[in-house]
């Protein structure tokens, strides 16, 4: 018994060593960290969008638009993650990879996103494709 509370002692004093250390630290390392996220974009920092555009923001950037996590995983496969400044998007390839999924993205089914939206959708994402 006597054996376990010096050594409980002898940790309680490292930790407060430890933490006395942290607190001689100065204000700017203490607070250093990542990054802050990017700002979300929303249909009100778009104002000016046009129907797939506004679609897109409401059904898609939560994951696809700056911060999002399909941003971080789309970037494991493709130079350019953020779909909107890809040019390689046919509208064929969207609404195929939408409707049936592709690697960590779930298949859209109709009743989260009609045909007609979908297809805005993809004509807005394909809107930068090479021809």
């Amino acid at each position: 018994m006597r054996r376990g509370m010096i050594a409980l002692a002898g940790a309680a004093l490292i930790l407060a060593g430890a933490a006395c250390g942290r607190a001689s630290e100065t204000p700017t390392q203490a607070s250093k960290g990542p990054p802050p996220l990017p700002a979300p974009e929303t249909l009100s920092s778009r104002p000016a969008a046009g129907p797939g555009e506004k679609l897109y923001l409401a059904k898609c950037a939560m994951c696809h638009g700056p911060g999002g996590m399909g941003t971080g995983l789309l970037a494991r496969r493709t130079d350019q993650p953020l779909l909107e400044k890809r040019t390689d998007l046919t509208i064929d390839y969207v609404v195929q990879a939408a409707r049936t999924g592709i690697g960590n993205m779930p298949a859209i089914p109709r009743g989260e996103v009609s045909d007609a939206e979908l297809q805005q959708i993809a004509e807005h994402l394909a809107k930068g494709a090479k021809p």
